[in-house]
């Protein structure tokens, strides 16, 4: 049977849209970072709640004076907008975690979801790096689920950044940095624990 001539024109017709190809690496690396991410918000929400529901309730990470949830869920910059933080969290990394599941099942999603993504994880580690000066400088304590979320949104925000602006690298610079990338999210990590390391040195100092 002879195929239309209309049928073999559309199917000559370029996507306007085309998909990102994606490694399934970097697939599974965006899922489970959005899973993590996803069980570090629930647990923060779940604990947020005792916390409403009985204000004597100790949250399971209270570790010690520095390392300790439940100093920080107090605050006011534990609910920036009105409500708690970790609700963020939830919208979020399950956008996130979707996603993965749909690159690792090799779905093509266009190149300007995965853009969009990335502006998206991007004002999420603007907000995480508020949330450490906080922590470190205004507040005097550490979350251990809130760290969690630190690392899982600043690795996330490279994974998504090399998968939407990989075909658009074209110039030296830009290689370079992809190149490195992951390279300069481990200096990015280093300098995040010196500066943790620095903040609450007396106290460290005592348990050496």
């Amino acid at each position: 049977m002879t195929t239309p001539v209309s049928a073999q024109t559309a199917d000559l017709t370029p996507d306007p849209r085309p998909a990102t190809r994606v490694s399934t690496a970097s697939a599974w690396a965006v899922l489970i970072a959005g899973a993590v991410g996803l069980v570090a918000s629930m647990t923060l929400t779940v604990e947020k709640i005792d916390l409403l529901l009985n204000p004597a309730y100790v949250p399971s990470c209270n570790i010690n004076p520095i390392v300790s949830c439940g100093s920080v869920m107090v605050t006011p910059q534990a609910s920036l907008l009105g409500f708690p933080n970790p609700l963020l969290g939830l919208v979020g990394f399950t956008v996130v975690l979707v996603t993965g599941v749909l690159a690792a099942a090799k779905v093509s999603l266009p190149q300007w979801y995965w853009m969009g993504l990335t502006a998206g994880v991007l004002i999420g580690a603007l907000f995480v790096h508020w949330l450490i000066f906080q922590s470190l400088y205004r507040i005097g304590a550490l979350c251990p689920y809130c760290m969690v979320v630190w690392v899982v949104t600043i690795a996330l925000l490279v994974l998504s950044a090399s998968i939407a602006f990989r075909s658009a690298l074209k110039s030296v610079v830009p290689q370079a940095l992809y190149q490195w990338r992951w390279s300069i999210a481990a200096l990015w990590y280093t300098a995040v624990v010196l500066l943790i390391m620095v903040r609450f040195w007396d106290y460290w100092s005592t348990l050496l």
